[in-house]
């Protein structure tokens, strides 16, 4: 019996490496924009870099492998290949975090950043995966008359590989996995294919060599965070909580990280108030919108605003739209988040949301804009803007977080969003939250817009919410870059090197 499954196997072996390699190039490819999104961000130039990437390596994989097929058709070589493409996998797993990690300090800016990590970390797999195919059509090629059907039998395989490894990868496998976990299964999975095409006299020195390469991946830890709890992949992120010391107070915090590099949230563990001082400026809504009673928050993160709000305004109602249910749910189990009849969570991306709602709001916060690369350009437009004017009542305000300057190169996307939100409401004003004075000092900038004709009052007699009117740019904004739309924006080219 044994005999004869092994003559299927040796019968099919082509085909199966070919839809097994098909299937492992669509699930490396969506594993890639995991691997880099916490170092890189998820931008338009670091999808464009990581594909152009990896058809460029498979098309010289295509090239190099026919060539190869051409000269020495056999089952040996083409055992080797996917050993190769194994090895180079399960070495991405090894090598991602601390390359990454360091990479930064050699390429300058994102699109060149993504550039180089995709070229060493993804290309060489690529490669070897693409001689594959041409090597497995040259083995079954018995035939000239029958030579197209061969071809495109095989090549019909592999795209089903494909089509499989894709559904399976964003729907299953990733959030069940991590990226991590997946690279050193892909790896092993290879790796026990080229023993199957072929074992061979170094079948064990092989087998050897990829349980080596395993064990150093499963037993290497993640980024250089200290005090790590969870390090998990979501549907949407790479998530990270972390203990630390908040560095202006030297009190201990909790913090969620979906990039090694900053905090996205964060709260006390010895008090319930706000640690990111952006989030206080949020309280300029009582100035601009006094006695508020409805509220809507784009990007809940780990929930650290609307906590804040349902203790600040007892008979306020907040709603929060966040698109990725499991930072909501780790919320719950280290952030403190308790239901409450005031708080309505919606997981929905924020610009479908602002489509499709008829409710009214005296007070909407966009706090969606992780960094400066991870910006979800669609709440950005002025079709999102005028949604948003839509929806407040007479006396309404819109806050929004945004991350730049706003004089110089790094400012250019604050002018673009300051110019969109201008052509919609009457008043719009900008807070700079560190330095009021340097404007090109990339930091946080709370933009205010409200919907009222009538001028906001320029004083208040609130000590608190006194100081952050302090914060006020009065200098002027230039309008030298055109209003955002969902047809043109721009807002990579705009953002550039901001980190």
């Amino acid at each position: 019996m044994w005999r004869l499954q092994a003559s299927i196997m040796r019968s099919y072996s082509c085909e199966l490496a070919v839809f097994i390699c098909g299937a492992a190039v669509m699930v490396f490819e969506l594993i890639g924009s995991r691997v880099l999104a916490p170092y890189a961000g998820t931008s338009l130039y670091v999808w464009t870099n990581l594909i152009g990437v990896i058809l460029a390596s498979l098309s010289v994989g295509y090239w190099w492998g026919g060539r190869i097929a051409d000269r020495r058709p056999d089952a040996r070589l083409l055992s080797l290949m996917v050993f190769m493409a194994a090895v180079c996998v399960g070495l991405t797993a090894v090598l991602k975090d601390r390359l990454l990690s360091s990479l930064g300090a050699w390429c300058g800016g994102y699109g060149m950043f993504s550039l180089c990590a995709s070229l060493i970390l993804f290309a060489p797999a690529n490669v070897f995966l693409g001689m594959i195919f041409p090597h497995a059509t040259r083995l079954k090629m018995h035939d000239l008359g029958t030579s197209g059907a061969t071809v495109g039998r095989l090549y019909a395989l592999s795209s089903m590989g494909s089509i499989s490894g894709t559904f399976l990868a964003g729907f299953v496998l990733i959030p069940a996995l991590g990226s991590g976990r997946l690279l050193l299964m892909i790896s092993a999975g290879l790796g026990l294919l080229s023993l199957a095409l072929f074992a061979g006299p170094f079948a064990k020195m092989r087998a050897v060599m990829l349980l080596l390469l395993l064990a150093a991946g499963s037993s290497l830890s993640g980024v250089g965070l200290r005090d790590v709890l969870v390090d998990i992949d979501t549907p949407y992120n790479r998530v990270w909580i972390h203990r630390e010391t908040d560095e202006a107070t030297g009190r201990p915090i909790l913090a969620l990280s979906t990039d090694p590099y900053g905090q996205e949230s964060a709260m006390y563990l010895d008090g319930g108030d706000l640690v990111f001082d952006y989030m206080k400026f949020f309280r300029l809504a009582e100035q601009f919108s006094p006695g508020f009673q409805r509220a809507l928050m784009i990007g809940g993160a780990a929930y650290s605003y609307p906590k804040d709000f349902l203790r600040r305004y007892p008979d306020g109602q907040i709603d929060v739209v966040e698109i990725d249910p499991m930072l909501t749910e780790l919320s719950r189990k280290y952030f403190n988040l308790r239901d409450n009849p005031r708080l309505t969570v919606l997981h929905e991306d924020g610009r479908t949301f602002l489509n499709r709602s008829g409710n009214r709001y005296d007070l909407i916060i966009i706090d969606a804009f992780r960094d400066a690369n991870c910006l979800p350009y669609q709440l950005t437009t002025i079709e999102a803007v005028r949604r948003m004017r839509e929806m407040l009542t007479e006396k309404g305000t819109v806050l929004v977080n945004i991350i730049g300057a706003i004089e110089g190169a790094n400012g250019r996307f604050t002018r673009a969003e300051y110019a969109t939100y201008a052509e919609i409401f009457p008043h719009v004003m900008l807070f700079p939250v560190d330095d009021p004075i340097n404007a090109c000092e990339v930091q946080n900038i709370i933009l205010a817009a409200m919907r009222s004709y009538h001028q906001p009052p320029p004083e208040s007699g609130d000590a608190e919410i006194r100081r952050y009117l302090r914060h006020l740019w009065k200098r002027g904004v230039a309008v030298d870059v055109p209003v955002l739309t969902d047809d043109h924006a721009p807002v990579e080219y705009y953002l550039g090197e901001v980190r």
